[in-house]
């Protein structure tokens, strides 16, 4: 971790929600995955929302990160409201502000651990050349402990150093907010648990603002702040 505290003012991250409501259709029937949800991230949170399977949870977090529009609601970062209509805002504020990581690690199969972790980099204009890119993702894998896994590919590495991978990955272009969905589920528990606290890590030591799914109620008691979310309303 690079030990430098909290983001320096400026660099905040919030996030809220008012209202968020989310329907789905099975046949004619509408389903809520969102219920009126209200959320509020505050600077340098750590949030882990707990439900069972269809509770809405994973729902949240794909609205949160702009990969889903709301039926209804609004969701602020940093107190500016999500325009779901505008396509290309949304690509610019996922590739600056948000970092994802998901339980299947969505590696790219060919790609070995450093060029994964390089990948999202050729879209951030701030590094330009390869050297650069090469030089950011190997720090970051080194941040993880995957210094000496870097031209191994995904089918050579067990599911935490995958994990682990798709969390430098997630990093790559120093994101304000990571959202983690289900980040253990195929680990083992003590596997889980090393990628809990390296999370948990990038939250206290380097200012990460987190919200993490989980059906583990006791990992995310460990976590910090936790939200309960039953057929998609906050209980």
């Amino acid at each position: 971790m690079r030990g430098e505290g909290r983001r320096a003012k400026g660099e905040e991250m919030t996030v809220e929600t008012k209202k968020l409501t989310k329907y789905y259709w099975m046949g004619k029937e509408k389903v809520a995955a969102l219920d009126a949800v209200d959320l509020k991230v505050e600077e340098g949170g750590f949030i882990s929302v707990v439900g069972p399977s269809g509770s809405g949870k994973s729902t949240l977090l794909t609205v949160i990160g702009c990969l889903d529009a709301p039926t209804k609601g609004e969701v602020y970062l940093n107190g500016t409201r999500v325009d779901y209509s505008d396509k290309k805002s949304l690509v610019l504020l996922r590739r600056k502000f948000l970092g994802f990581v998901f339980q299947t690690f969505n590696l790219i199969p060919a790609m070995n651990a450093v060029e994964n972790v390089e990948y999202p980099m050729y879209f951030n204009k701030e590094l330009k050349t390869k050297s650069e890119r090469r030089a950011h993702a190997r720090k970051l894998l080194a941040m993880v402990g995957l210094e000496k896994r870097l031209e191994h590919l995904p089918s050579e590495l067990s599911g935490g150093e995958q994990q682990r991978i798709a969390i430098a990955r997630a990093l790559a272009n120093d994101p304000k907010l990571i959202l983690a969905d289900e980040p253990t589920g195929n680990l083992d528990s003590g596997t889980g648990k090393s990628i809990l606290d390296l999370l948990k890590r990038l939250n206290e030591e380097d200012g990460k603002n987190i919200v993490m799914v989980t059906h583990d109620l006791e990992s995310a008691k460990r976590m910090g702040r936790v939200i309960r979310i039953m057929d998609g309303r906050i209980q």
